[in-house]
C-alpha cells in the first residue's frame, strides 16, 4: 500500500470521522454563526454525503437530456454547441445601433439584441416626446424603415434577434416586415421577443409596463398564438426573472415568481384552446445572474428540474422538447458599482460563470461602465472577450455540469427546490399569478427582501468593496460615461420620421388602425395579426401603442406604499 492509500484507509469513517470533525471546528471557531444566503437557506461550514436526499442519482439528477433536466436540456451542452454571446445593444439612432452590432458581430457575439429608447419602452414615438432624452439609453425604433436601417447588412434569415419590447411587439412587428421587403420566409425568422412578460413589468418594470394588465394579457395569449403558426422558429415568449431579482426578490423567490408567471402563460395559452406541446417548446425565461455563485447554480438547476415537472405532470405535455426549460441570462446591474467601476469585471466574471455552470442556452456579460451610462465601445469589447476567455481560455466547456455530485450543490439544489414550491404552492393559493400581483402580494414580498438586503448592506454585514469595506479616494472624471447622441443626428433622425408620415399612404395607414381598433375589441381577431398588418401599412410604432391604449386601457401598476 502506497503512502495516500495509507493515508486513506487510516481517515476515521463517517459518522465518526464527520463527528471528529464537528468537534474540532468547534472548537477552533467557537463564534462561528450560522450563516444563510440571500434566499434565507443556512449555509453550514462542511457538507457530506448525509446532506443528500434519499432520491436516487436518476430519479432527482438524470442525465443531461433526460428529465427531470436536473443537469441540463441537452445530451451535449456546451460540448456540442456553446452558449449564445447575445450582447444586448442600444444607442442612438437607427445607424449608431447598425454600426455597433457590426463590430460586436465581428468580435465574436452570436446572435443580437435591440435594446430601444426609454421613449419606445414608454409606447411614443420620437416626436412625442422631450429631443433631450431620445437615444440616451436605447436605439430610437419608431418604424419598418427605422428597423431596416438598424438591421442593414445583417442577415436576419441566419441569425437570432431578440426584440426588447413589450406588449405590443411593434419591434417584431418591423422586423416580420423587414423580412418581407427581403423576400425572407418568416419561417427563417429565429428569436426571441424579449420583454413579453406583461405580468413583470407590472410588478417591477413599471416604465414598460403599456396596456392595462387585463389587456396586456389577451394581446400576450394572441402574440403567441401567431407565432406558433406563422413564425415557428420565434420565441414569443420571454417569461422574466430578471426584473423581480433586480427589484428586490432573492434568487429563490425570482425563480418561483418567474414559474408562476410561467404557470399562468400556460393556463391562459391552454385556456384559449392551444395545445401544450404546441407553446411550450417556444416558451423562455430570462434571468438575472447575481454575484451569488453557488445559490445562482442551485437556483437554475432547481428551476429546471420543477418545470420539467409542471410540464409533464400539471400541464400534461407528452413531448420531451415542451419540458425544457431554456433560459437567456444576464448578468446582474445591480450588483454593479459606480465606485471603483473597473471591480465591476470580476464582478461580471464571477456571474457569468454561475450562469455557465447553472447550464444557460444564452448570456449577456454586462460591460463595467453600465453603472455609469450605455456602454462604451471599449468597455462592451471587454464584455465580449469575458465570456470568450472563460469558454476558450478557462475551458468551462469542456464538461457538462460540472458541480453536479458537490454535496454542496446537490443539497442546496434540494433546499432551493423545496422553497420555490412552497413559494408556488401559495400563489396558487391566492387564485395565480395574476390575482397575486393585483392584490400586491408579490410586490410587497419583493419589497420586503429589498429592505432587508439593503440593512445587511448599511450595517455592514454584506460586504460591497468599494461601497462599504475598502473604498478609495477618486477622481470623478477617471471614468467617462458615453457621450450623448449629436444633437444634430438626433434632429435629423426627427425630421426624418416628419418625412415617412408625411410620405406614407395616410389612406392606408387610417385603415390598418382602424383594424386595429376593431381587433382588439372582437375576440374571434388576433390582435397581434393586426399589429404586423399595421406596422407593413406603414403605422408607427407611437401610433400602435396609442390605438391600443385608447381600446384597452392605460397601462396603471399597483403602487405599493
Amino acid at each position: 500500500m502506497n503512502a495516500i492509500g495509507k493515508h486513506l484507509h487510516a481517515v476515521p469513517s463517517t459518522p465518526e470521522g464527520e463527528q471528529r470533525w464537528a468537534e474540532e471546528f468547534a472548537k477552533a471557531a467557537p463564534g462561528d454563526s450560522a450563516m444563510r444566503n440571500r434566499s434565507g437557506i443556512p449555509v453550514k461550514p462542511l457538507y457530506t454525503p448525509s446532506d443528500r436526499s434519499g432520491e436516487s442519482y436518476v430519479e432527482s439528477l438524470g442525465y443531461p437530456g433526460q428529465y427531470p433536466f436536473t443537469r441540463g436540456i441537452y445530451p451535449t451542452m456546451y460540448r456540442g454547441r456553446s452558449w449564445s454571446q447575445r450582447q444586448l445593444i442600444g444607442l442612438g439612432v437607427p445607424e449608431d445601433y447598425n454600426a455597433r452590432v457590426k463590430e460586436i458581430l465581428n468580435l465574436g457575439a452570436s446572435a443580437l439584441s435591440l435594446i430601444p429608447c426609454n421613449s419606445v419602452f414608454r409606447g411614443y414615438d420620437a416626436d412625442e416626446v422631450p429631443f433631450e432624452l431620445l437615444g440616451t439609453c436605447g436605439t430610437v425604433v419608431n418604424s419598418v424603415d427605422d428597423m431596416q436601417t438598424a438591421l442593414d447588412g445583417v442577415p436576419i434569415e441566419s441569425i437570432s434577434t431578440a426584440m426588447n419590447d413589450p406588449t405590443p411587439f411593434t419591434l417584431l412587428a418591423f422586423e416580420l416586415a423587414v423580412a418581407r421587403r427581403r423576400g425572407i420566409a418568416w419561417t427563417r425568422i429565429t428569436g426571441t421577443s424579449n420583454q413579453s412578460d406583461c405580468i413583470s413589468h407590472f410588478v417591477a418594470n413599471h416604465m414598460f409596463f403599456r396596456l392595462a394588465l387585463q389587456g396586456a394579457r389577451r394581446v400576450v395569449v394572441d402574440h403567441i398564438r401567431f407565432c406558433n403558426q406563422q413564425v415557428p422558429n420565434w420565441n414569443p415568449l420571454s417569461i422574466v426573472g430578471q426584473h423581480m431579482q433586480q427589484a428586490g426578490a432573492t434568487p429563490a423567490e425570482a425563480m418561483a415568481f418567474t414559474l408562476c408567471s410561467g404557470i399562468q402563460y400556460a393556463e391562459d395559452c391552454m385556456a384559449a384552446g392551444m395545445d401544450p406541446d404546441q407553446f411550450l417548446p417556444r416558451f423562455t425565461f430570462f434571468f438575472d445572474i447575481s454575484i451569488c455563485l453557488f445559490e445562482e447554480v442551485a437556483k437554475f438547476r432547481a428551476g429546471r428540474r420543477i418545470w420539467a415537472r409542471l410540464c409533464r405532470e400539471r400541464f400534461g405535455a407528452k413531448d420531451p422538447r415542451s419540458w425544457r426549460f431554456k433560459f437567456h441570462g444576464q448578468t446582474s446591474g445591480v450588483d454593479l458599482t459606480r465606485q471603483q467601476p473597473l471591480n465591476n469585471i470580476a464582478r461580471v466574471t464571477v456571474q457569468a460563470m454561475a450562469g455557465i455552470f447553472g447550464g444557460l442556452q444564452s448570456l449577456h456579460t454586462d460591460s463595467y461602465d453600465e453603472v455609469l451610462s450605455t456602454p462604451k465601445a471599449e468597455a462592451a469589447r471587454i464584455a465580449v472577450a469575458t465570456q470568450n476567455i472563460l469558454r476558450e481560455e478557462a475551458r468551462l466547456t469542456d464538461v457538462i455540469d460540472p458541480l453536479g455530485g458537490s454535496y454542496y450543490i446537490e443539497s442546496l439544489t434540494d433546499q432551493m427546490e423545496q422553497r420555490i414550491d412552497a413559494l408556488i404552492d401559495m400563489i396558487d393559493k391566492a387564485g395565480g399569478m395574476y390575482q397575486a400581483v393585483e392584490k400586491g402580494i408579490v410586490q410587497q414580498m419583493i419589497g420586503d427582501s429589498a429592505r432587508a438586503f439593503q440593512q445587511q448592506v448599511d450595517t455592514g454585514e454584506q460586504t460591497i468593496v468599494g461601497v462599504n469595506a475598502y473604498q478609495v479616494e477618486e477622481n470623478p472624471a477617471a471614468y467617462a460615461s458615453l457621450e450623448y447622441p449629436d444633437p444634430a443626428r438626433m434632429q435629423a433622425h426627427v425630421a426624418r420620421l416628419a418625412t415617412y408620415k408625411k410620405n406614407r399612404s395616410n389612406a392606408e395607414v387610417d385603415k390598418a388602425i382602424a383594424a386595429l381598433a376593431r381587433s382588439a375589441n372582437d375576440r374571434t381577431q388576433n390582435v397581434f395579426e393586426h399589429v404586423v398588418l399595421a406596422a407593413e401599412a406603414g403605422v408607427t410604432h407611437g401610433e400602435i401603442c396609442g390605438t391600443l391604449r385608447k381600446e384597452l386601457g392605460f397601462g396603471q401598476p399597483l403602487t405599493m406604499v
